[in-house]
């Protein structure tokens, strides 16, 4: 069994901007709900087999992941893939791609695919975690546009 999601989110900002503010993980703490540590194996920046690794509050289960970059094209699309196995999960992979609405609007579109193990709870398992993956997803792009709404916070030099 496989589960997957697309989330979409709105913000008023270019996709350069956007793009570049998802992926400059010094600042990825100041606007992602979801996480407590971000960064680059290497604190270099985000690129085609460039390792990155997030990890989550602990309400979400403090769980962490080692993801690679597979795609990296600035400014409308990355993707990523996990190297580890966190718990419960057998694979996982996440695509984030940036399209433009307007001078100053654009839209972020998050696919995200997963499987969980072992396979015999997956059938159990994979429909809570899609939810809860929703549910917290919907809320870290929303918590993004915010923070790209703000007055100076977006702005400032990428670290990408």
């Amino acid at each position: 069994m496989v589960a997957h999601t697309v989330i979409r989110q709105e913000v008023a900002a270019t996709v350069e901007d956007t793009f570049d503010l998802i992926h400059d993980y010094p600042r990825r703490l100041e606007w992602d709900t979801m996480l407590r540590r971000a960064f680059t194996v290497g604190d270099v920046p985000p690129g085609p087999g460039v390792e990155a690794v997030c990890s989550a509050r602990w309400r979400f289960g403090g769980l962490t992941f080692r993801t690679r970059y597979v795609t990296f094209r600035r400014p409308d699309l990355a993707a990523v893939s996990l190297v580890d196995q966190p718990p419960l999960f057998a694979g996982w992979a996440a695509s984030i791609r940036h399209r433009t609405l307007s001078s100053t609007r654009s839209e972020v579109v998050y696919t995200l695919t997963f499987s969980c193990r072992p396979a015999s709870a997956a059938r159990v398992v994979e429909p809570v975690a899609l939810a809860a993956f929703s549910r917290e997803t919907q809320r870290r792009l929303r918590a993004l546009a915010e923070f790209l709404e703000a007055p100076g916070k977006a702005s400032g030099s990428p670290h990408v």
